[in-house]
């Protein structure tokens, strides 16, 4: 029995090593074929994590050429573009309007009749004024030609010195008598002249008060009439900026949906304590008409202006962490390379940028908003020339 025990143990340890030696053998016939798997998915040799270099597609908007351009910078300003003159006509009589001859937004020259007053009493006042000025007129050439034949006869000793006397006094009164009624038609003429409301200036008629039938009093509002060939913007600027403008730079404005040109026609003399800033007056020119007063606008007091300067769009401008500077992404044979600049002059009205360093006139950058962007991308442009925005 103890032979038998024996055998058996011997022969199951045996069977146990013929099945750990197969098991071996399969495990390194299963080891080679996965590094043959590997190699043929990474035939290059590198690792199985290595990722090729990502593709940007963006589209030719996206992509800006620097090239050399005029670039100003400035200080903005807004405010509300006004008439330059503004003239309020009222009545300078009391009475009754029997006509009114304009409306609203309608173009009237110097002198144009607006509208008329009941003017019977007033004509009356001047056509008796006018008589009496005419009485009086012909007294005085009475007076002077009696003091005449009177100053003849006394020095030929016929009359009286007395005589002489009141004839000279006679073409005194008389001369006052003409003063007073010449006064007295110059009222009534002008009275009689105001039942007539003419334009005191050429313009716009902006608001019209009155209508035909209406009795006004002395004063009485009837028209607003606006001159706008002009228009002035008041607008503050800074303290700190104060000293940067001067009088006759030109400013650029935006109004309805215009640009325009305008020019500095005032500085305030003083700064505003309270808001530590200065008024700035802005003459526009407004001969067409087309920009209606009291519009908003803004506008860029031009300071410096450098005719001949490498710019490109401010959107292509990266500022680098720990004030490292500016930086651009540039196209470089179809693959994205971080540039430093150095920037110079700003101009916030166009969104360009002055670069002073660090690019080449034709270099090409991104300037559109495409995502997270790193040095060493490839760059697609779909829909435009592909090989001229992907090069240098």
């Amino acid at each position: 029995m103890s032979q038998i025990r024996s055998r058996l143990v011997n022969g199951g340890l045996a069977a146990v090593v013929a099945a750990v030696a197969v098991v071996g053998s399969i495990g390194v016939v299963g080891c080679g074929k996965g590094a043959e798997d590997a190699k043929a998915a990474n035939p290059r040799g590198g690792s199985a994590g290595g990722r090729a270099a990502r593709t940007v597609v963006i589209a030719p908007t996206d992509v800006a050429v620097a090239q050399t351009a005029p670039i100003s910078n400035g200080i903005a300003i807004t405010g509300t573009l006004r008439p330059i003159e503004t003239v309020d006509v009222r009545a300078r009589i009391d009475g009754d309007v029997t006509g009114v001859y304009v409306r609203e937004g309608e173009h009237v020259s110097k002198g144009q009749l607006l509208a008329q007053f009941e003017a019977v009493a007033e004509q009356s006042s001047a056509a008796s004024a006018q008589a009496g000025s005419a009485a009086a007129r012909a007294d005085l050439s009475q007076a002077q030609w009696n003091l005449k034949q009177t100053t003849d006869l006394y020095h030929a000793g016929a009359v009286s010195e007395a005589d002489f006397r009141t004839a000279q006094q006679q073409v005194n009164a008389a001369t006052a008598r003409l003063a007073a009624a010449s006064a007295t038609q110059s009222v009534a003429s002008i009275t009689a002249r105001d039942t007539r409301v003419t334009a005191p200036i050429s313009g716009i008629i902006a608001a019209k008060t009155v209508d035909v039938g209406e009795h006004l009093a002395r004063a009485a509002s009837m028209f607003t009439l606006v001159r706008n060939l002009t228009l002035e913007l008041a607008a503050t600027v800074p303290e700190r900026q104060s000293s940067l403008i001067k009088v006759g730079q030109r400013v650029m404005f935006s109004v309805e949906g215009q640009d325009r040109v305008g020019r500095v026609a005032r500085v305030s003399p003083t700064i505003d304590p309270a808001s530590r800033s200065i008024t700035v007056y802005v003459d526009v020119d407004n001969a067409d008409g087309s920009i209606k007063g009291n519009s908003l606008a803004t506008g860029t007091v031009l300071v410096t202006t450098v005719s001949g300067a490498l710019v490109i769009p401010t959107a292509a401008l990266h500022q680098g962490t720990d004030s490292a500077g500016s930086y651009v992404y540039r196209i470089n044979t179809g693959v994205v390379e971080q540039a430093n600049v150095a920037v110079g002059m700003v101009d916030n009205r166009s969104g360009k940028s002055q670069v002073t360093s660090g690019l080449n006139p034709g270099d090409k950058v991104i300037s559109g908003n495409v995502g997270t962007l790193s040095a060493g991308a490839k760059v697609q442009v779909i829909g435009g020339d592909r090989s001229r925005a992907g090069s240098r």
